[in-house]
């Protein structure tokens, strides 16, 4: 009978100081598992095209307005003979394959999006490109202030998704203008977020619901 032991892997827990606390334990169910880079793959193609408006419309030869009586007689001109000023070969006709309004969205099954984010968070975790923070939480918002935090981390000037595992009004007013700075719950946080980063910065209660269940 073989019993499955699920392994624990222990990082540094650092405050906003920049000093090592503790640690922190990381299920190796999620943080440390065979990387599935095809299941990345459809599951990030999925999220971006999910943020495509579709609305591109244009008009064919029956929408553009005018066109409807007949330029010329068939014969007796030496012309070419044309049942309409509104085809698309003519100047202000109708488009022949134009775009129209359609959806973009592409599924992808609910284990391939769990194995997905759990796959880029143990690319992140085996390359180091991460921090863990006890509370990421802040009394004013001051950008002056959330700078300050990463330079004591050692993560400025670097592309960051920050994941929280509560909403914070003042974190979120400190880091809006922020290019590099992504700010995402822990509950809505996508492949895509993880992936297209160079460094994820996590609070202890967000790696805290990750482990019991992401």
């Amino acid at each position: 009978l073989f019993i499955y032991r699920e392994q624990i892997m222990k990082v540094d827990l650092f405050n906003k100081e920049g000093k090592k606390t503790s640690q922190i334990t990381l299920s190796d169910k999620v943080f440390a598992i065979k990387p599935n880079e095809h299941t990345i793959y459809l599951t990030v193609k999925s999220e971006l095209a999910a943020k495509r408006q579709g609305t591109s419309s244009s008009k064919t030869r029956s929408e553009v307005s005018g066109g409807g009586a007949k330029p010329w007689k068939q014969k007796g001109t030496g012309r070419a003979r044309v049942g309409s000023s509104r085809n698309p070969s003519r100047v202000h006709g109708g488009s022949a394959f134009g775009p129209e309004p359609r959806s973009y969205i592409e599924k992808v099954n609910k284990k391939v999006k769990s194995l997905a984010r759990k796959s880029a968070l143990s690319q992140k975790i085996k390359s180091t490109s991460f921090r863990v923070v006890d509370d990421l939480s802040m009394e004013t918002f001051k950008t002056k202030e959330f700078n300050r935090l990463l330079t004591n981390l050692k993560v400025q000037n670097q592309k960051l998704t920050l994941i929280v595992g509560k909403e914070d009004k003042n974190l979120f007013m400190s880091c809006r203008n922020l290019k590099a700075v992504n700010l995402v719950s822990v509950k809505n946080v996508s492949t895509y977020d993880i992936v297209n980063s160079n460094m994820l910065l996590f609070d202890q209660a967000s790696v805290e619901h990750i482990n019991e269940g992401f």
